[in-house]
C-alpha cells in the first residue's frame, strides 16, 4: 500500500462521514435538542478535520475548524440548532463534499468555489464569540503535577504503540506527534525502543517504536483521539486524562490486548511505568547485595506504581495465561476496491464458461471418473460464484437515505410540507444496480412531490393531513428486488390519460385497455397530463427515460393509481447483472436461456391442452386459461416443428404465460453478456451467453415476452369490441 491508496481510503471514509452528517442534519430539524445527533455531526466534522491534517490538506482543516467551533458551542449549550443553523450546515456539508471531490480529482478549486467557501466561513463566524475565533484552542500553562505512580497526572497521558506496517504504508509516526502541537503542548515524550530487534533482524519498513507522551491541552478526549483516527485500527492508542486515578490505569490494563507479557511489560504498555524506570528496577532487583523481591514489591516500595495498579497487572497476567489457547475473536472488515470485485466476477464468469466446456468433453468421453470429477468441480465453482456475488451485494438503504435531502430541498422550493417514509432499507442487491437506479428514483420522487402531492389547503379540504408523504419501500421477490415509490397525493385521472393518449394517436378511438395499461401510457415519450409546467416536471420529458434506464437494467416498471388517494410506481430489478441460473431451451437449431427464477413448470403441448390457432393463443392449464407465445413464430423459424413440443410456464410480477418451445435442455449457469446497440429495440432479449460447446445462446427477457403476450391480448380484446 502506498500513500495514494491511503489517500483514497481517506476520501472514501470522508464521503461516508458526510453522508452520515447529512442524515443527522436532516433528522435534527425534528429533534434540535438531541445530543446524540449533535455529537454525531460534530464527530463527522472532527474526524474529517483530523484526517485531513495528517495529509497536509490545510484548506480542508481550516474550513472544517470553523464549522467545528460552531458545533462545539452548540454542544456546550451556547447555541441552539434552529432551522437556519441546520440549513447552514447542510451547505457546509455540500462544500465539504466539494472539497473532498477536489482532493480526489487532484484539481485546484475555482474562484467561484473559493468565494462560496469564504462566504460560508463568514456566516459561520457570526455564531462565534471573538475568543472562539482563534486559530486553535487555547493552551493552558499549568505546571505539571507528579502523582505517586510516576506519571505527570496534571497532564494528559498518551500511550502510543503504532502498528508495524505504519512505515510500509507510507505514514510517518512523528507526523501524528507533531499534529498534537496544533491544539496543545507536548510536555514530555519518551520513545520506547524495547520492540526493536537485533540489527541483523531489523526490517527498515517496519515500525518498532512506541511513545509515552505527557500532553498539556484544554482539548477534550474526543479531540485527542481524533488525531489518531486514521491509524487507530492498526495501532494501540491509550489516552488517560489529567489527574487519573489508579482505577483508570487498572481499567487501561484490563483493556490491553491479550498478550503473554511480563509484569513490567504490562506496566510499561499501559503508561504507568517507563521503559527506563523498568530497567532501573530490574537492575536493582538483580543486585546481589539486596534481598530478592518480586518486581511488584520493588515498584511499590519505590513509589513508582500504586499497589492496586500492580494487582491489576498481576490479574491481567494470570487471565492471559488462562486464555492463551482460547479461540481467536471475530474477523475484521476490510475495504476492497470495487474494480477488483468486478474483475473477480468477470474471472469467475470465464471460469464457469470454461468449466461448462470441460464438463461437456467429459460427458462425451464416457469416462465415469472424469464425469464425476467435473461434476465436483462444477459444484465448487457454483459455490465460489455465489460467495463472490454476495461480496457485491449492498444495502439499498444508503441510496434511499440520500433522498431525505432531495425531499427537504424540493418541498421548500415548491412550498409544500412533505415527509419521506423509508422501509426495507436493509434489502440487498448488486452494487452496479444500486449505482444506476439513483437517477430514475430521483425523477420519480420529484415528480410525485410536484404533481402528486396536493397543496396543504387542498389536502385539508379532502380530509387528508396537511403534510404529504412520499414513500420508498424495497423487498425481495424471488430472484428480483422490488422498489416501490408511493405518494398519498391526488392520483392520476384515468379519463385524462385516455383523452391525451387518443389525441396523440397512441391508442385508437374506443380502444379498450386495462387500467394497468392505461396508467403505463405515461411512460411514453413526451406524454404528460400536467396542466402546469414547473421547473421540476410537467413537460413530458423524463418518464420515458426512467423506463428506458430501468429496462436497460433488465428490469420493468409499472404504475397503479387511485384518483384522490395516491400513486404507486413499482420497479422490479434483477438482484445481479453478472451471473444467473438459467434454463436452456431449444427452438429450431438455436438455443435460448430463460432465467430459472421465472420458470414455474414445464408441460408437454398436446391436443388435450387445448392450444389453438397461431400467434398469441391459449391453453388449458388445469382449468386455468394460460396465454402462450410460440417462439418459433416470434423468431421466424422456417424449419418444420418437431412432433413433440413443450410449454415452459413463466411468471413475472404476478403475470403468467407459456412459451412454446421445441426442446427442454436443463439448467445451466449463465454468464450474462450485454447485447450491442443493434438489439436495443428488441424487448424479447436480455443478453447472451456462451455455452460449453462455444456456441452462443440468447437470453430471453421474460418481462418483455409477457408484455408482448399482454399487448396481443389487448389487441384481440379491442378487435372483438369493435366487431
Amino acid at each position: 500500500m502506498n500513500m495514494d491508496e491511503i489517500l483514497k481510503t481517506f476520501i472514501a471514509e470522508s464521503e461516508e462521514l458526510l453522508v452520515q452528517m447529512e442524515a443527522a442534519l436532516l433528522q435534527i430539524e425534528q429533534a434540535p435538542e438531541d445530543m446524540e445527533l449533535i455529537n454525531a455531526i460534530f464527530r463527522a466534522a472532527h474526524t474529517i478535520k483530523g484526517s485531513a491534517g495528517l495529509f497536509g490538506l490545510d484548506h480542508v482543516v481550516a474550513f472544517t475548524h470553523v464549522a467545528e467551533s460552531v458545533l462545539d458551542r452548540i454542544r456546550g449549550g451556547e447555541l441552539a440548532f434552529d432551522e437556519t443553523l441546520s440549513a447552514l450546515f447542510l451547505e457546509v456539508c455540500d462544500h465539504l463534499n466539494g472539497l473532498i471531490a477536489l482532493v480526489d480529482s487532484g484539481s485546484a478549486p475555482e474562484a467561484d468555489f473559493q468565494a462560496a467557501g469564504a462566504a460560508l466561513v463568514q456566516r459561520l463566524e457570526h455564531y462565534l464569540t471573538p475568543s472562539a475565533k482563534a486559530s486553535g484552542p487555547a493552551v493552558a500553562t499549568r505546571a505539571p503535577i507528579l502523582a505517586t505512580d510516576g506519571v505527570a497526572a496534571g497532564h494528559w497521558h498518551l500511550s502510543l504503540r503504532f502498528g508495524p506496517d505504519m512505515l510500509r504504508n507510507g505514514m510517518d509516526p512523528l507526523a501524528f506527534v507533531r499534529y498534537l502541537n496544533s491544539f496543545g503542548r507536548i510536555v514530555n515524550i519518551v520513545t520506547l525502543t524495547d520492540a526493536i530487534p537485533a540489527a541483523a533482524e531489523m526490517d527498515p519498513e517496519t515500525c518498532y517504536l512506541g511513545f509515552e507522551v505527557a500532553f498539556d491541552s484544554d482539548a477534550d478526549k474526543e479531540t485527542i483521539e481524533g488525531a489518531f483516527e486514521f491509524v487507530r485500527e492498526d495501532s494501540d492508542i491509550r489516552i488517560l486524562p489529567p489527574h487519573s486515578r489508579s482505577s483508570d490505569y487498572c481499567k487501561l490494563i484490563e483493556e490491553l490486548p491479550e498478550e503473554d507479557l511480563r509484569l513490567g511489560e504490562i506496566l510499561v504498555r499501559c503508561g504507568t511505568l517507563t521503559a527506563h524506570e523498568l530497567d532501573e528496577v530490574l537492575r536493582r532487583q538483580a543486585d546481589p547485595a539486596l534481598p530478592r523481591q518480586p518486581i511488584g514489591e520493588v515498584l511499590v516500595e519505590a513509589n513508582l506504581v500504586n499497589p492496586p495498579v500492580v494487582d491489576a497487572a498481576l490479574d491481567k497476567q494470570r487471565k492471559v495465561k488462562e486464555q492463551r489457547n482460547a479461540p481467536a475473536g471475530d474477523g475484521q472488515l476490510i475495504r476492497i476496491d470495487a474494480t477488483k470485485l468486478d474483475q473477480l466476477i468477470d474471472l469467475i464468469g470465464e471460469l464457469i464458461i470454461a468449466g461448462a466446456g470441460t464438463q461437456l468433453i467429459a460427458q462425451q468421453s464416457g469416462l465415469a471418473e472424469l464425469v464425476e470429477s467435473t461434476g465436483v468441480l462444477s459444484r465448487l465453482v457454483e459455490e465460489v460464484r455465489d460467495t463472490a456475488l454476495t461480496l457485491r451485494m449492498v444495502q439499498i438503504g444508503t441510496t434511499f437515505n440520500r433522498f431525505q435531502r432531495v425531499v427537504r430541498d424540493v418541498s421548500k422550493e415548491i412550498g409544500k410540507d412533505i415527509a419521506l417514509r423509508i422501509s426495507g432499507g436493509d434489502t440487498e442487491l448488486d452494487k452496479t444496480v444500486v449505482e444506476k437506479i439513483g437517477d430514475p428514483l430521483t425523477h420519480l420522487i420529484r415528480n410525485a412531490m410536484d404533481h402528486g402531492i396536493e397543496s396543504a389547503e387542498l389536502r385539508l379540504a379532502r380530509g387528508k393531513p396537511a403534510q404529504g408523504t412520499v414513500g420508498l419501500n424495497a423487498y425481495h421477490e424471488s430472484s428480483s428486488i422490488v422498489i416501490e415509490v408511493t405518494d398519498d397525493g391526488g392520483g392520476l385521472s384515468r379519463e385524462r390519460i385516455l383523452r391525451k393518449a387518443t389525441e396523440r394517436g397512441l391508442i385508437a378511438e374506443g380502444q379498450v385497455l386495462a387500467d394497468r395499461d392505461i396508467f403505463n401510457l405515461i411512460f411514453e415519450p413526451g406524454f404528460s397530463t400536467a396542466e402546469q409546467i414547473s421547473n421540476l416536471s410537467g413537460r413530458g420529458v423524463g418518464m420515458d427515460v426512467v423506463k428506458r434506464n430501468i429496462t436497460a437494467l433488465r428490469g420493468s416498471v409499472d404504475l397503479t393509481s387511485e384518483e384522490g388517494r395516491g400513486t404507486t410506481v413499482t420497479i422490479r430489478l434483477p438482484l445481479t447483472l453478472a451471473i444467473i441460473d438459467g434454463f436452456l431451451i431449444g427452438v429450431g437449431n438455436a438455443t435460448y436461456v430463460v432465467p430459472l427464477d421465472a420458470v414455474e413448470e414445464c408441460i408437454e403441448l398436446t391436443d388435450a391442452t387445448g392450444a389453438q390457432g397461431r400467434g398469441n393463443d391459449y391453453l388449458d392449464l388445469r382449468g386455468e386459461v394460460l396465454p402462450v407465445l410460440r417462439l418459433r413464430q416470434l423468431f421466424a423459424v422456417e424449419q418444420a416443428p418437431p412432433r413433440r413440443q413443450n410449454v415452459v410456464v413463466v411468471n413475472y410480477a404476478g403475470r403468467r404465460a407459456g412459451l412454446v418451445v421445441d426442446q427442454l435442455l436443463g439448467e445451466f449457469q449463465t454468464v450474462i453478456k450485454p447485447l450491442g446497440p443493434l438489439f436495443g429495440h428488441n424487448r424479447s432479449l436480455g443478453g447472451f451467453t456462451i455455452l460449453g460447446s462455444g456456441a452462443v445462446a440468447l437470453i430471453l427477457s421474460v418481462p418483455g415476452l409477457i408484455g408482448q403476450v399482454s399487448q396481443g391480448t389487448s389487441r384481440a380484446a379491442a378487435a372483438a369490441a369493435l366487431s
